[in-house]
């Protein structure tokens, strides 16, 4: 039997705060990890701080959570068990999204407005919380009662909660990611704001029913 691990975080972030004080659910992001060193997470979220829309598939370490001034970090560690072949398959879905970063974009729309519309599937996107949900999908200790790319991080961890390995305050030791604090310029954000509505409305408009090969 072997193991991967979903990470549910306490961002740091202005979002995160604001969405606390709004409904005092803690955690606002969500991730994945395949070693019990969680040294390494896989999801999509921002590729820096300072540029919200300029997104997409991103390994992550924990410099990118407990960052600046925030030198530690509350983390949620849901321990799921998994077949060799389970496992493969979520390390399959991983390598094929890495492989072509370049066409997967962040699903700003389903994130948005998911408290209205509850989700929707956009092609080649993916948010956090449907990218973890959907390697959730291919293993047979987690039973999805609706498609994937319609769970909150909410409804996650009361999915997940038979298996929660650990919660606490997660103090980063070194900087890994040095480039992650870098400052965007402000039309550098614009642009990269523009860019991802073009590719959302364009693949909302001409490719709603086409589908990932894997």
């Amino acid at each position: 039997m072997d193991y991967i691990y979903i990470v549910l975080e306490k961002s740091h972030t202005l979002l995160g705060k604001v969405s606390r004080l709004t409904d005092g659910y803690d955690y606002t992001h969500i991730t994945l990890s395949l070693d019990e060193k969680l040294d390494r997470f896989y999801s999509f979220s921002r590729f820096w701080h300072y540029a919200p829309f300029s997104s997409g598939f991103m390994k992550e370490t924990l410099d990118c959570y407990a960052y600046g001034k925030n030198e530690s970090v509350k983390l949620k560690v849901f321990k799921i068990p998994v077949s060799r072949e389970e496992k493969n398959k979520v390390k399959h879905f991983i390598k094929n999204v890495s492989d072509d970063r370049n066409n997967y974009v962040f699903n700003l729309y389903s994130a948005l407005t998911m408290p209205l519309f509850h989700g929707f599937r956009i092609y080649k996107t993916y948010n956090c919380m449907s990218f973890c949900a959907r390697a959730l999908s291919m293993i047979s200790a987690v039973t999805l009662e609706k498609p994937y790319y319609k769970y909150t991080i909410a409804e996650l961890d009361e999915l997940l909660s038979e298996y929660v390995y650990d919660e606490r305050e997660f103090t980063r030791e070194k900087i890994e990611n040095e480039h992650y604090m870098r400052k965007i310029p402000l039309m550098y954000n614009i642009g990269a704001f523009v860019r991802l509505n073009v590719i959302l409305i364009n693949r909302l408009l001409f490719k709603f029913n086409q589908k990932e090969k894997f």
